[in-house]
C-alpha cells in the first residue's frame, strides 16, 4: 500500500517564508480537495444510498474513528437532532477513547485493537445497522479492528479512507477512497485530509435527512426550537410556506405545533 498521506509536502523550508506566502500555499493545497471529493463521488453515493437504506428500515449509522477524523464526525453527529429534528441515537459517532474526551487529543487510542468493538456491543449495534470507519492513513488499528468484527457478525460496513489500497478500504463492504495527496505540512492530515472528510460527513448527514424527508424544499422544517435565532428562523420558514404576515400568529401556531412541519400541517387542516 502507498501512504500518500505520509510523503513529504510539496514544500520546503517553510520557517523561511513570510505569512502571506504560507497562507497562499496553504488555499493552493485546499483548493485541491473539492476536486478529491469529486473523483470519489461515485462510491460515496453507494455508501450514502446505503445509509439511507439502514435508516429507513429502522437502523443506526455509526460512524468509527480517532484522531482528527473521528473528532470531526462528532461535531458533525450532535449536530442533527437540533438540525434536522431527529432522534439522538440514530446518527452517532464512536471515538477512540470516548466522546467524553473529545477536546483531549487521545491519540493513543487509536491502537486500542478491542475498544472499537466493544464500544459498538455497548450500543447494542445490529446487522440492521451500518458502520463507517474514518482512517486517513486506511490502517488506523482501532478503526480496522471494529470493522473486522463488524464483517464477522455480518454488519455493513463502509469507510472513507486518504490512502489508495489500503487494508481499512479492504475490510469495508463501501469504502470511500478520497485521494488528496501529501500535506502541507508533511504527514498531517487534519488539513487537507480533515477538510475532505468534513466535507464528506456534510455529504452524507444532509443528503440522508433530505432523503428521510426532514428538509422541504430548501428548509428545515423539523429544525428543534431552542433559542430565539432559531426560533425567529422557523417563525420566517412558517410565514413563507403558508403565505401567514402576521408574524406573532405565525410565532404562536409554530410554538404550538412545535416544528415548522406539523404547524403547515395544523394550518392546512384549519383551513380546508
Amino acid at each position: 500500500m502507498t501512504r500518500i498521506t505520509e510523503q513529504s509536502s510539496r514544500y520546503r523550508h517553510l520557517e523561511k517564508k513570510t505569512v502571506e506566502e504560507i497562507t497562499h500555499l496553504i488555499n493552493t493545497e485546499d483548493k485541491t480537495v473539492a476536486f478529491a471529493v469529486e473523483k470519489a463521488l461515485p462510491q460515496l453515493n453507494k455508501l450514502i444510498n446505503e445509509v439511507v437504506t439502514k435508516l429507513k428500515d429502522g437502523g443506526r449509522m455509526f460512524y468509527l474513528g480517532a484522531g482528527s477524523g473521528g473528532r470531526l464526525s462528532v461535531l458533525d453527529v450532535i449536530e442533527m437532532p437540533t438540525t434536522y429534528g431527529v432522534p439522538k441515537g440514530l446518527l452517532n459517532s464512536i471515538l477512540a477513547g470516548g466522546t467524553e474526551h473529545l477536546v483531549e487529543a487521545l491519540e493513543e487510542k487509536e491502537d486500542d485493537v478491542e475498544a472499537g468493538w466493544r464500544m459498538l456491543q455497548d450500543e447494542h449495534v445490529s446487522r440492521k445497522d451500518i458502520v463507517i470507519g474514518i482512517s486517513a492513513s486506511g490502517t488506523t488499528p482501532f478503526v480496522l479492528a471494529g470493522l473486522k468484527q463488524c464483517r464477522t457478525n455480518n454488519i455493513t460496513t463502509g469507510c472513507i479512507v486518504s490512502n489508495p489500497n489500503s487494508i481499512i478500504a479492504a475490510n469495508a463492504d463501501l469504502p470511500v477512497e478520497v485521494i488528496t495527496g501529501p500535506e502541507f505540512i508533511s504527514g498531517s492530515t487534519r488539513m487537507k485530509c480533515g477538510t475532505a472528510q468534513k466535507i464528506i460527513f456534510d455529504m452524507i448527514s444532509t443528503t440522508t435527512m433530505i432523503q428521510l424527508g426532514r428538509v422541504e424544499d430548501n428548509r428545515m422544517v423539523n429544525v428543534a426550537l431552542i433559542n430565539h435565532k432559531i426560533i425567529d428562523r422557523a417563525v420566517k420558514i412558517l410565514m413563507e410556506k403558508i403565505e401567514l404576515t402576521d408574524y406573532e400568529q405565525a410565532k404562536k401556531l409554530l410554538m404550538d405545533a412545535g416544528s415548522v412541519k406539523e404547524a403547515i400541517v395544523q394550518w392546512q387542516l384549519q383551513h380546508q
